[in-house]
């Protein structure tokens, strides 16, 4: 999402609204957020995903570089296979949900990434990215008890050209960084390693930790002979998924999906023994993501209020009014599409909101998102939990 100018911040603010009635889920195997972290659940036995082998965990739901407070953290989502957790983008404050999740090592208050295999990153956009940083600079020390390989990082490779100016009429503005203005996710892991420079010297000389390379594996997904990425960021029509990962019985492909001008953005589909997860990154009604999720048990996709929008950009100046509307509605699917025209098409199973946009919507509003869709529609919540084909006994 675009950044809003600082001089509407109250505005925007208050057209956003900062709290919000955090519902019930009527699902089996869910955990709504407030409620128990995954172990102490357990153990009350208020109902989790913990006797499913296969497991989708929501640590984040809410969407866009807005500070909501601690009740919304941005968007990540974790999938959990034998034990083993795979997170999809690390919004602002997901650290602190994994923390809370019950996912690490037990018993241990300093083993958050102790079973983390993987992590993927849909696209390069801050509020997907926000808690990275934070993960390659305190990752190594809060590793203990794990005893799987470094964490495989997958991101979008260094994209090669700027994003197209909007609107085209207006001036070409300064470039950031202009030596290396639009790197990747190996890249970006490079900088931060320099940013955390001297943290790590100091650790590493004083304490004997290990730096983040020990830690962490980053890897560019390859577009070679897929996509030159072009200004207007419109990714081309896939007949094929893009392979990724197969780490034994998780197979993790993606595609390319249409969050213009940002590019590449890519969609996830984790496939185990148990079923299917499918997590739509940001975009707008794509062919692409709705071939990769044919036939899925989950869903987790993004959704926009178009209300919410009508709102905001009437609080900006006329002058911001048109990009902000353009990003927003032009790369973003709507509560009205969501269900009509993406899950139903795909024939999901099941429908997950998700990166809600804005957080602190009710649940009345999103649940409109039914409308044109035979499958089960879930609102996602911090913390929920869901588990994918049969529970274990």
């Amino acid at each position: 999402m675009s950044a809003v100018p600082e001089p509407n911040r109250r505005s925007v603010l208050k057209t956003l609204g900062l709290t919000a009635a955090v519902g019930g889920l009527a699902v089996a195997g869910a955990v709504p957020a407030g409620a128990a972290p995954a172990a102490t659940a357990a153990s009350a036995g208020t109902g989790n995903a913990s006797r499913y082998r296969t497991q989708l965990v929501m640590l984040g739901v809410s969407g866009g570089p807005i500070i909501l407070g601690s009740e919304y953290a941005g968007i990540s989502t974790a999938i959990v296979y034998g034990g083993k957790v795979y997170i999809v983008d690390l919004g602002l404050g997901s650290l602190g949900r994994l923390a809370d999740s019950g996912l690490g090592a037990p018993d241990v208050p300093n083993g958050a990434f102790s079973n983390v295999a993987g992590m993927f990153f849909t696209h390069m956009h801050s509020d997907h990215l926000t808690d990275f940083p934070a993960a390659w600079a305190i990752g190594t020390t809060n590793n203990v008890g794990r005893t799987l390989p470094p964490i495989q990082v997958f991101g979008p490779g260094n994209r090669g050209t700027l994003a197209r100016v909007f609107p085209p009429t207006r001036p070409t503005p300064p470039v950031v960084n202009p030596d290396n203005p639009t790197p990747g996710i190996t890249q970006t892991s490079a900088y931060l390693s320099q940013a955390w420079s001297n943290d790590f010297n100091d650790r590493i000389r004083d304490s004997a930790f290990t730096p983040p390379e020990a830690l962490f594996t980053v890897n560019d997904i390859s577009l070679a002979g897929i996509w030159d990425v072009d200004p207007s960021g419109v990714p081309p029509r896939l007949t094929t998924p893009i392979p990724v990962w197969q780490d034994g019985d998780v197979k993790v492909t993606a595609t390319l999906v249409d969050h213009h001008p940002t590019a590449p953005a890519f969609a996830f589909r984790f496939d185990t023994p148990d079923g299917s997860i499918v997590i739509s990154g940001d975009t707008t009604v794509s062919p692409n993501l709705i071939d990769l999720a044919r036939g899925a048990d989950y869903l987790v996709h993004e959704v926009i209020d178009t209300a919410f929008v009508d709102r905001l950009v009437a609080s900006l100046p006329p002058a911001n009014q048109a990009a902000v509307r353009e990003h927003l509605l032009g790369a973003h699917t709507t509560i009205e599409q969501v269900g009509r025209d993406v899950a139903q098409p795909a024939g999901v199973k099941n429908l997950v909101l998700s990166h809600l946009v804005p957080g602190s919507n009710p649940d009345r509003v999103w649940r409109a998102a039914q409308k044109g869709y035979s499958g089960n529609l879930i609102i996602g919540k911090d913390l929920m939990q869901l588990g994918v084909g049969k529970r274990r006994r």
